[in-house]
């Protein structure tokens, strides 16, 4: 797990930062990236409970789709 070590921070401005490897921030990202996409999915998953489902011949013919 981490460990926080005060002596050594670094600071930029009166911020400390943390450095990471760049493969470690590359998968922090992606988890984050697969993070937002399930909240989005939740989201609109919730919103469309109870809706009428169109299928796919309706929005054919809606649109005038060959």
């Amino acid at each position: 797990m981490a460990e926080v070590i005060e002596k050594n921070s670094i600071k930029i401005g009166k911020e400390p930062v943390v450095i990471f490897p760049l493969r470690e921030w590359k998968k922090i990202e992606e988890t984050l990236e697969d993070l937002e996409d399930a909240v989005r999915f939740n989201r609109a998953f919730e919103e469309s409970r109870g809706e009428k489902l169109i299928s796919l011949e309706e929005i054919r013919k809606k649109y005038k789709l060959k």
